[in-house]
């Protein structure tokens, strides 16, 4: 099995298969439920069945209110990381939300009776282990088992580590997530306003020192941004470690293209005792524009002003665009961007990031004088993907004030990108053959880096249909012609897509190299009609030598209906005890093995087809000065 090729199709979004199913893309009956948005009405969202908690995928421990001591040296797995002192372990607290929904939390915290800042990870994925695991990955995305004490929940915080730091942290199942009550929301007004009830009800415990931070991964990265902005007085600094801001332009009809592989994916995974999910995966392919729904789903990022660090990357697609977005719209005058060339998970459990994290919430949530204000306010890497990759730059700002954008124009008449051409010219392909694309090629004569973000100007016609669906990629190339598009994390390229017909920009929120597509109408062709269009493609930092090349690619989009192994891991417990000495035989129970199973066959939703047919011209020079827009660092 190629782990590496796996790594980089199941994380950074270039979907492999794993598991096989055939399914039906129609529900076989709809549940609809008025559900609050920001606009301030109920909207008629579509809800499906979520897996039962007895479910093999599910991977649920069970439902036990207590209150124990997990003991120093124990540990939750053989091979696991053993706590280094005494943690409080309350199981199933009861939390009663504004409405009267009653949701339960795990909390881990100190032994000696004192008052602890918080660090809320919050997510319907499970207080622990759960339909999504590292271990369903090959080697865990390089992350030792020892590395962490399994306490953690996916994506989150290991208390193993905090609560010997001092902190307690709280892990709730979300509105309708396994035994808590109600229906599982994805993000919006309502899971804003229970975020911020959560966050409450901690600062009101004895323990608390009545100052909460919020920390994780993905979904608990967006979980901080809709919860940040609804500003709960006692959320005093948030870490938000990749994760989209505006779940509609950024992934689920990026471009305008309708995408629901990949939240079809998760919400597979999804587990609840009596209730229901949001339906997202139905609600992207019945409602393809902007809506009141659609707009429950953009983060208000400027309504966040408390303290952010803020981590991101340039190769998760899900991610990146939505976490440097994140970064620069949030209003808190106290905030830090590192950007890393790994992987997330990865990123997130090394130790020397975790120290780091952990100087940031000593300062804002303990007020110790660690002059952690000093950390430059921006980190930066920047890819080499030939042994010499910049890490941890020290910079202002980002994109970077000396950017200096250059324009290369596309010659079809060879390939080329460079300086502006005065002969058209075109270049096409047949959108549904397997070799349906074009590339061109840029050259550099002097060592150039490239930070930032990129987009691509084109003027393109579909000769035989009303539509089309474009997929753009930027990748390096050696001196000697081998593609340079792979570290041992997967994929290094920088995309973008577009559906062609939701090509109107909002002048007023783009930018020079960000357009921003308004979503809610199309605009059908002509075929044959030539249009220009703008592809906003998302941050990259990568460095060329002398002799090496950029490519563009242009290609027809396709999408991957696909299945990732989340389930798959059989991940042994203790049947009775919760932790237990390392070495010490105990009754284990499997959690696990099964990565095929959903709640409901005839509710899966797969891909729609793609607008493309037929041929696609790419034209070039002249009038048509399609050229690639690229952030050149001085």
């Amino acid at each position: 099995m190629n782990w590496k090729k796996i790594l980089t199709c199941a994380l950074l979004g270039n979907f492999a298969l794993f598991c096989t199913g055939n399914f039906n893309s129609a529900s076989a009956e709809e549940k609809i439920i008025p559900t609050k948005t920001y606009s301030g009405k109920n909207f008629p969202v579509k809800y499906r069945k979520a897996l039962p908690l007895d479910s093999v995928r599910a991977r649920y421990t069970g439902f036990k209110q207590e209150t124990i001591i997990l003991k120093a040296g124990t540990v939750r797995r053989e091979g696991a990381m053993p706590l280094t002192c005494d943690i409080l372990f309350e199981r199933d607290k009861e939390i009663t939300l504004r409405d009267g929904t009653k949701i339960y939390a795990d909390i881990f915290r100190p032994v000696d009776g004192g008052k602890y800042p918080a660090i809320l990870c919050i997510s319907p994925y499970g207080k622990e282990i759960g339909g999504q695991h590292i271990d369903d990955i090959p080697h865990r995305v390089g992350i030792p088992l020892n590395a962490t004490s399994g306490l953690e929940r996916f994506e989150g915080a290991d208390p193993a580590y905090w609560v010997a730091k001092g902190y307690a942290v709280v892990n709730p199942d979300t509105r309708g997530a396994y035994s808590s009550e109600g229906n599982i929301n994805y993000w919006g007004r309502q899971y804003a306003e229970d975020g911020y009830d959560i966050v409450e009800w901690i600062a009101a415990q004895s323990w608390s020192n009545e100052k909460v931070g919020m920390s994780g991964n993905s979904w608990l990265t967006v979980s901080q941004w809709f919860i940040a902005a609804e500003r709960p007085p006692h959320l005093a600094a948030i870490a938000p470690w990749e994760g989209f801001s505006d779940h509609y332009r950024e992934t689920s009809h990026n471009g305008g293209i309708l995408t629901p592989e990949f939240p079809e994916l998760i919400a597979e995974t999804f587990a609840s005792k009596n209730g229901l999910l949001e339906d997202q995966p139905r609600m992207i392919v019945d409602y393809p524009f902007l809506n009141e729904y659609w707009e429950d789903k953009v983060a208000q990022l400027e309504k966040i002003n408390i303290p952010a660090y803020v981590v991101a990357s340039y190769t998760n697609p899900v991610h990146t665009y939505g976490t440097f977005a994140g970064y620069r719209k949030i209003s808190s005058k106290d905030k830090w961007l590192r950007v890393h060339l790994t992987q997330e998970w990865n990123d997130y459990y090394n130790p020397e990031n975790v120290a780091d994290l952990t100087k940031f919430f000593d300062f804002y949530l303990k007020g110790e004088k660690n002059n952690w204000q000093d950390t430059p306010k921006v980190r930066l890497s920047v890819y080499d993907l030939e042994g010499g990759d910049v890490v941890n730059r020290a910079e202002n700002e980002f994109p970077l004030k000396r950017t200096k954008y250059k324009k290369l124009y596309l010659d079809a008449t060879n390939n080329t990108l460079g300086k502006k051409v005065r002969q058209e010219s075109f270049t096409e392909y047949d959108s549904e053959s397997d070799n349906s694309s074009v590339t061109f090629l840029h050259t550099f004569d002097k060592e150039t880096e490239l930070t930032g973000y990129m987009k691509l100007h084109l003027w393109v016609a579909a000769m035989d249909n009303d539509d089309m669906d474009l997929k753009v990629t930027v990748e390096k190339v050696s001196a000697d012609g081998k593609i340079l598009n792979q570290n041992m994390f997967g994929e290094v390229s920088a995309n973008g897509q577009l559906r062609v017909s939701c090509r109107k920009l909002d002048e007023k929120k783009s930018a020079a190299a960000q357009p921003y597509l308004v979503g809610n109408s199309e605009q059908k062709l002509k075929a044959g009609e030539v249009v220009p269009v703008e592809i906003g493609i998302w941050p990259m930092g990568m460095i060329y030598h002398k002799g090496e090349s950029l490519r563009l690619t242009i290609a027809a989009y396709k999408p991957a209906n696909v299945k990732l192994p989340f389930g798959s891991a059989k991940i042994p417990v203790p049947a009775e005890k919760f932790t237990f000495n390392p070495g010490e035989k105990v009754t284990e129970k499997i959690l696990g093995g099964d990565c095929t199973e959903v709640a409901d066959p005839s509710e899966v939703v797969t891909s729609p087809p793609t607008h493309n047919k037929g041929v696609h011209r790419i034209f070039t020079g002249g009038k048509h000065d399609s050229y690639l827009l690229i952030p050149v660092i001085e």
